[in-house]
C-alpha cells in the first residue's frame, strides 16, 4: 500500500505545464549553461563535455543523456530512484551480446528494412541538434532532434523530435515523460512487424526477477514474464530490492493517445521491458502524417501500487503534448508550445 498521504503525493505528481527544458547538439559539444531558466531553478539541465547533458533537481543529478557518436544510438543513464541509486543499468547482467541494452533508449528492429536495434549493423541514430533548454522549480525539459541513418553511405530515413520532461515528486520520486514525433525524411517509411521498438528499459540487476529479487507486474494484475509477455496493459512495473531491504521500481506507462493503446508488452525476467509498438503488424509512416508517441517512466518507492499508478496515469493522460516551434524571444531560436492535452 502507499504509505504516503494522498494529498502530498498528488501535489507532487502535478507538474507545471509551463516550465520546460531541452538537450544538447551532436555536431558540437555543449559548452557552459546555455539553457533558458529562472535564477535559482530547482530543476536544471547542465550541458557537459563528451556529448552529455545532465538533469539536476535540488542539486542532485537524477538523469543524464548520452549522445556521442561512439555509441550506435543515444540513451539515458542513470535514472535515479528515491534512495539515490540508478534503477537502470548498462547492458545485460549475463549476456555480453546484449550490450545494446543501454539503460533507457529508443530503437527499432525494422525501419525501412534496416535494423536499428542491434549493434551489429552500420545503421545509426544520431542527435542532429539540440533545440532548447528550459528549467523551473517543477520540471526540466530537453527537446532534441534525432536522425535515423541507414546503410553505407549513411542515408537518413526518419527524423525524431524528442521532448524529455523530468518532474521531481515527493520523497525523491520522479517521472520522466518522453514525447516523440517521427516523420519520414523523404518517402513513406515502413515499420516492420517486430517485438522490438520503440522505447526500451533495462532495469538494475537487483530489480530483475532472475538476477535479483524483483517482480514484474502490470495494470491488469498479472505477474511474471510468462503472464505479461504479449498482453495488453496500460502500464508495466518492475520493482525490487535496490539496496538492502529498500524496495524501489519503475512503472512504465503507455499513453491513451498512442496508436494501439493499450500497448502489448515485450518483457523479460532478466530485467527488460518495452512497449511493443509493432508486435501485431507493420505500420507505415506517410509524409505529412507525423507519428506521435508518448511514454512515462515513474521512479518510485516500494513495490508496484495499482492505486498510485492509476493516479499517475490520470495526470499523464491530462498533460499536454509539446511541439517545437521557432521562438520570437530574444536570444532564443526555438521554444515549446502545448498542442494537446489539458494542463493540470
Amino acid at each position: 500500500m502507499n504509505r504516503h498521504p494522498r494529498r502530498v503525493f498528488l501535489a507532487s505528481v502535478i507538474g507545471s505545464a509551463s516550465s520546460l527544458a531541452v538537450a544538447s547538439a551532436q555536431k558540437r559539444e555543449p559548452d557552459g549553461d546555455s539553457g533558458v531558466h529562472s535564477k535559482g531553478s530547482r530543476c536544471r539541465v547542465l550541458p557537459l563535455p563528451d556529448y552529455q547533458s545532465a538533469v539536476e533537481c535540488g542539486g542532485r543529478e537524477v538523469l543524464r543523456w548520452h549522445f556521442g557518436a561512439h555509441y550506435p544510438r543515444p540513451f539515458f543513464y542513470p535514472f535515479v530512484g528515491p534512495s539515490g541509486v540508478s534503477l537502470t543499468r548498462m547492458g545485460h547482467p549475463g549476456a555480453p551480446d546484449h550490450d545494446h541494452h543501454r539503460s533507457i533508449w529508443f530503437a527499432h528492429r525494422d525501419v525501412a528494412g534496416a535494423d536499428f536495434w542491434s549493434d551489429n549493423t552500420e545503421n545509426r541514430i544520431r542527435q542532429k541538434q539540440w533545440l532548447c533548454y528550459e528549467e523551473g522549480d517543477d520540471q526540466a525539459t530537453m527537446a532534441l532532434r534525432l536522425g535515423w541513418y541507414a546503410g553505407t553511405p549513411a542515408r537518413e530515413v526518419m527524423e525524431q523530435t524528442l521532448v524529455a520532461i523530468l518532474r521531481p515528486l515527493a520523497h525523491g520520486e520522479q517521472t520522466l515523460e518522453l514525447q516523440s514525433t517521427f516523420v519520414p525524411t523523404n518517402d513513406a517509411v515502413r515499420l516492420g512487424q517486430t517485438n522490438f521498438g520503440f522505447l526500451a528499459v533495462r532495469v538494475a540487476r537487483l530489480i530483475s526477477e532472475h538476477f535479483g529479487g524483483g517482480r514484474l507486474s502490470d495494470s491488469q494484475g498479472r505477474e511474471s514474464e510468462k503472464e505479461i509477455f504479449g498482453q495488453r496493459a496500460s502500464w508495466v512495473d518492475y520493482s525490487g530490492p535496490i539496496r538492502d531491504a529498500t524496495v524501489e521500481g519503475i512503472t512504465y506507462f503507455d499513453h491513451p493517445d498512442n496508436p494501439g493503446f493499450p500497448s502489448k508488452w515485450h518483457v523479460r525476467e532478466d530485467g527488460w521491458m518495452g512497449a511493443s509498438f509493432c508486435m501485431d503488424a507493420e505500420r507505415t509512416l506517410e509524409p505529412g502524417q507525423p507519428l506521435r508517441l508518448r511514454y512515462l517512466l515513474h521512479a518510485h518507492q516500494g513495490s508496484a501500487d495499482g492505486a498510485r499508478a492509476a493516479r499517475v496515469a490520470e495526470e499523464f493522460a491530462r498533460a499536454p503534448f509539446f511541439a517545437v516551434r521557432p521562438s520570437k524571444a530574444k536570444h532564443r531560436q526555438y521554444e515549446l508550445a502545448p498542442v494537446g492535452g489539458v494542463s493540470p
